[in-house]
């Protein structure tokens, strides 16, 4: 378990490494048109490869045509504190949620914070379906399974890391934790996605690799789940030195049709990019990103794995001085937030409630049945 100083420097880790890969991959992140092949030549016009700053500016008026229109205050020597994204906002909305009701929240409880600090045009796919069925009055689970066609789609998984941060060394709790806030918009691969990623980010905090990081991960998600067998695939192959674009490639083929913001595909992204970025921050970041599909959440989570195994003090000053310590959101109340009095009050969760009383190990309220998935 860490603690004390450590601790405060991994978790800060975390959060730093989460804008920042988020940053990284918010100019390119519309993954049916920026592929890994264009990507990657986007980079070579630009004399930019090896990867190891934020975006260069675009070389030519087609690439600056087809980047997100955010790209002018993302890339390399434009950035002056983060830009708002939905990836950051439920972050902090995990955080603010936390604050206010403790590990022992209900499902319910996530959602009545939606209501009162998320606009609704600044949710997608699954949460914006959930949030409109909250509207209407219902209830979950059927806020995740009623006219909502996102419900494998990644948007749970980027709302997971605030439980790994508060649970260091404790995957399965975190995952439990993850799971709760999940099952409101999510269901299936959906919601092991997000208990994968906030285990795997719990795990970061102890484990002395990044693959005992993913296998620590791995075992608190269903083994026979489609997201397990992808992780271990890519894994596989990893194991074999085959190179990481033969590896994207094989996984490319083996994941086709289900869509480039589906959990699954994005979380062969992420492990390889964990696996062959082999816990160096630039690497592990550059390397998730040029991958493709959902660069800019995939982006995120590698950067909060990589940010909690090295540290916020040993991830190199090209990815966090431009930031400024600000962080800008659309969570009412956090607008231009310090990242660093973010760090520290997620710090505090872990001191104030650690396993808090009356509550089981896998952070259920004592006394409730376990959680089921619906779907």
């Amino acid at each position: 378990m860490v603690d004390g100083p450590e601790l405060a420097d991994r978790v800060l880790g975390g959060w730093l490494g989460r804008i920042a890969g988020n940053m990284l991959g918010k100019p390119v992140e519309r993954g049916d048109v920026w592929t890994r092949d264009r990507i990657d030549r986007y980079l070579r016009r630009a004399d930019a490869l090896p990867l190891t700053d934020y975006l260069p500016e675009p070389a030519d008026d087609e690439d600056a045509r087809l980047l997100r229109p955010e790209w002018r205050s993302c890339v390399r020597g434009r950035v002056h504190g983060s830009c708002r994204d939905d990836d950051v906002d439920y972050a902090i909305l995990g955080l603010d949620l936390l604050e206010t009701h403790g590990f022992g929240f209900t499902t319910e409880q996530v959602g009545d914070l939606w209501l009162l600090r998320l606009p609704y045009l600044q949710t997608f796919t699954a949460e914006r379906a959930a949030y409109r069925n909250l509207t209407a009055g219902l209830k979950p689970p059927l806020t995740a399974t009623y006219d909502n066609p996102y419900q494998e789609w990644i948007g749970a998984l980027i709302r997971a890391d605030v439980h790994g941060w508060t649970c260091p060394g404790l995957p399965r709790r975190a995952a439990s934790l993850a799971r709760r806030d999940a099952v409101l918009s999510h269901t299936g691969n959906g919601v092991y996605g997000a208990m994968f990623a906030a285990a795997l980010v719990s795990a970061a905090f102890t484990s002395p690799t990044v693959r005992h990081a993913l296998d620590e991960a791995l075992a608190a998600v269903p083994a026979g789940s489609r997201l397990a067998r992808t992780v271990r695939r890519v894994a596989s192959l990893h194991a074999t030195r085959m190179s990481w674009e033969d590896t994207l490639a094989t996984m490319t083929r083996e994941t086709a049709g289900l869509g480039w913001i589906h959990t699954v595909p994005n979380i062969a992204v992420l492990t390889a990019g964990l696996l062959y970025g082999d816990g160096d921050f630039t690497r592990t970041i550059a390397l998730t990103v040029r991958g493709g599909l959902d660069t800019d959440s995939n982006g995120a989570t590698a950067g909060s794995v990589a940010g909690v195994l090295t540290g916020a003090s040993a991830i190199p000053p090209q990815w966090t001085e431009p930031l400024q310590d600000t962080v800008r959101s659309a969570v009412f109340g956090f607008d231009g937030a310090r990242i660093s009095d973010l760090a520290r009050r997620t710090v505090r969760l872990v001191g104030a409630h650690g396993l808090p009383g009356g509550n089981r190990p896998d952070g259920e309220p004592a006394g409730a049945p376990p959680s089921t998935l619906p779907g």
